[in-house]
């Protein structure tokens, strides 16, 4: 279940990547106009995000406990609601977009940029909401197979498109977006017709207890809204601390950090495909097959992002030589990727243990473990390897923090376990 994910999720950050090249060929105020994009699609992803844990967790549970026809319901109030809620924050983000971009701090002349860029985006925002709705519920039912061959032909085709509608088309930086809504447009024609063909999806709505519906929905999506949140301010935060050290830090440490989201993929794959098999042993009271499975799934990322440590350490001469001319900038990578990779088993544990936390019902141990990880583990660390030892003691700082996340998020998931058992 985890291998087409891993391919959907790496296509998906290369046409991210792709999307931001093309448009950097169009000059500095295109980018920096995708630039201020950036908090808002956050803000947008974390409300879809949230919605799509609660329905992978919600659903698979109910399959398990054998009630088909309220999973199919359930089903169609996931992209019922999805729809308006992602309507109205697309809304409410143009409507408040002058004060959005005062508050951003984007200079008079960006502005006409991003407004004539803001309608198409904020229409693909939406497109993508619905379509992630739907590999939510395909997730949810056992399939991720559809929604990974998915992710790659719509991110493909984006790629395709972002060159004939940015620049032979000549419509610029809206073009970007109009390639964006033309792939999760084609993925959504073909993936809705297959979940009413497949009986995923019912709106028969009035037939479902529709408060106790959305009180469960709501009981995991706003806890997990919050936890998808604070990665971002997280990183904010830490790049603050870095930015005292210079241009040249900032730069290897960005370097760093796209590094590691590549790393760390097969940890996201597993995020998406996990949740749906605890779903349904916890809907048919097989706890003990999910601790074996917790556990199997534990081991691995241990070993695996072991492993990627080791290489990111072998090659950190070769690789800083890669990305970046500034003998500077080599130096501090270096010195990151002597670190900071040797620590991702740990950021993998902690990562894993907030969607499963969320897939056994128990959101807020999944937001106590994310807020305890930025707020408690790694922010503190980097400050006080910094001040201890500047920029190196700051990236050793990354990965005690990492490393000591890790032991966090496991022995929280096992006191919610504990606690499972003794209710079952």
């Amino acid at each position: 279940m985890t291998w087409p994910m891993l391919f959907g999720v790496l296509s998906l950050m290369t046409f991210q990547l792709t999307d931001s090249a093309f448009v950097g060929q169009l000059g500095r105020d295109p980018l920096a106009a995708l630039g201020f994009t950036v908090p808002m699609q956050q803000l947008v992803s974390g409300m879809y995000v949230g919605l799509g844990i609660a329905t992978t967790a919600i659903i698979s549970r109910t399959l398990g406990e054998g009630d088909n026809l309220r999973a199919q319901r359930l089903g169609g109030l996931v992209v019922a609601i999805g729809a308006t809620l992602a309507m109205i924050l697309c809304l409410s983000v143009w409507l408040l977009q002058s004060l959005i971009l005062d508050l951003l701090g984007a200079e008079d002349a960006l502005r006409p940029a991003i407004r004539e860029y803001w309608i198409p985006w904020l229409l693909s925002a939406w497109t993508g909401a619905m379509v992630y709705f739907s590999y939510s519920v395909c997730r949810a039912n056992g399939d991720t197979r559809l929604p990974g061959y998915l992710m790659i032909v719509t991110s493909l085709l984006n790629i395709a498109l972002d060159p004939l509608y940015i620049f032979v088309f000549g419509w610029g930086l809206p073009g970007a977006a109009w390639a964006t809504i033309t792939a999760f447009g084609l993925g959504a024609v073909i993936v809705y017709p297959t979940l009413l063909k497949r009986q995923w999806l019912r709106f028969d709505l009035l037939q479902l207890q529709l408060a106790q519906a959305i009180r469960q929905l709501g009981s995991i999506m706003a806890p997990a809204m919050i936890s998808q949140l604070m990665p971002p301010v997280s990183a904010m935060l830490a790049t603050a601390l870095v930015a005292g050290f210079g241009s040249a830090a900032v730069a290897a440490w960005g370097l760093g950090t796209r590094l590691e989201f590549f790393s760390i993929v097969v940890v996201l794959a597993l995020t998406m495909s996990m949740p749906p098999m605890i779903g349904r042993l916890l809907g048919a009271g097989e706890i003990g097959k999910i601790r074996k499975l917790v556990r199997l799934a534990v081991r691995f990322i241990v070993i695996w992002q072991l492993a990627i440590g080791l290489i990111w350490l072998a090659a950190s001469g070769a690789v800083s030589a890669l990305f970046s001319p500034d003998a500077g900038v080599q130096d501090i990578l270096v010195s990151y990727l002597l670190r900071v990779p040797l620590s991702y088993s740990g950021l993998g544990v902690c990562i894993l243990m907030v969607s499963v936390n969320n897939a056994l019902g128990l959101p807020m141990r999944a937001l106590l473990i994310s807020t305890l990880r930025l707020f408690a583990c790694y922010l503190p660390l980097l400050w006080i390897g910094g001040q201890w030892s500047g920029l190196s003691g700051l990236m050793s700082g990354a990965l005690v923090g990492n490393l000591l996340a890790g032991v966090m998020a496991y022995s929280l998931y096992r006191q919610g376990m504990a606690r499972l058992r003794e209710q079952a």
